[in-house]
């Protein structure tokens, strides 16, 4: 069985980047995927500081999870006053 050694983003080629002890990686493109879920600048916000704080967590919804669901719940569209 491989196990997670790291999980990191890598800033020059805007990819979470997986390694495991068997050698073998996974590289997730961010712009891709932003490019698929995100709808705003909000959502494309949210999956921004997932790839920066917690690339594991933006790993896990993206791989696992259903990333859209996940941006309707946590990010919202501010309303503008026009009053």
């Amino acid at each position: 069985m491989k196990q997670l050694i790291s999980c990191e983003f890598n800033i020059d080629t805007a990819c979470v980047e997986l390694k495991y002890s068997d050698g073998s990686m996974i590289a997730i493109n961010c712009a891709a995927v932003e490019d698929e879920v995100a709808n705003s600048c909000f959502q494309r916000s949210e999956l921004d500081w997932l790839i920066y704080n917690d690339p594991l967590s933006y790993t896990e919804l993206i791989l696992n999870g259903d990333p859209e669901e996940y941006l309707r719940t946590v990010t919202e569209t501010p309303q503008l006053d026009l009053d």
